[in-house]
C-alpha cells in the first residue's frame, strides 16, 4: 500500500495573491459562489503550487490554486488512472 506524500513546505505561500485576503472567500457555504476567490487566483505566480499542495495534501475543502473541491477530484481521478496505465504499460514490458 502507497503512503500518501504528504507535505508541509508553504513557503509559497509568501508570494500569493491572496495574502491579507479574508480566508473565508476560499470556503464559501455550500452552494455559493466562488468566482471572486477565483479571480483572486487569476495570475498568481504561485498559483500551481498552492493547487499541488491542495491535490497532495487531499484538501476536501475550499478554493485552491483557482480550483473547487469538485475540480480537484476530477484531477486527482485522472492521475489516478494514469498511475494505473503506467502501472499496467510497466508490468506488461
Amino acid at each position: 500500500m502507497r503512503r500518501k506524500n504528504i507535505t508541509l513546505e508553504t513557503s509559497w505561500q509568501e508570494y500569493s495573491n491572496c495574502l491579507g485576503v479574508d480566508a473565508d472567500l476560499f470556503f464559501p457555504e455550500r452552494g455559493a459562489s466562488t468566482k471572486e476567490a477565483k479571480q483572486v487566483c487569476q495570475g498568481c505566480v504561485v498559483r500551481l503550487d498552492c493547487l499541488e499542495f491542495a491535490l497532495v495534501n487531499s484538501e476536501k475543502f475550499g478554493i485552491w490554486g483557482g480550483m473547487s473541491e469538485r475540480e480537484r477530484r476530477r484531477i486527482r481521478r485522472q492521475r489516478a488512472l494514469d498511475r494505473q496505465l503506467v502501472e499496467a504499460h510497466e508490468d506488461t514490458a
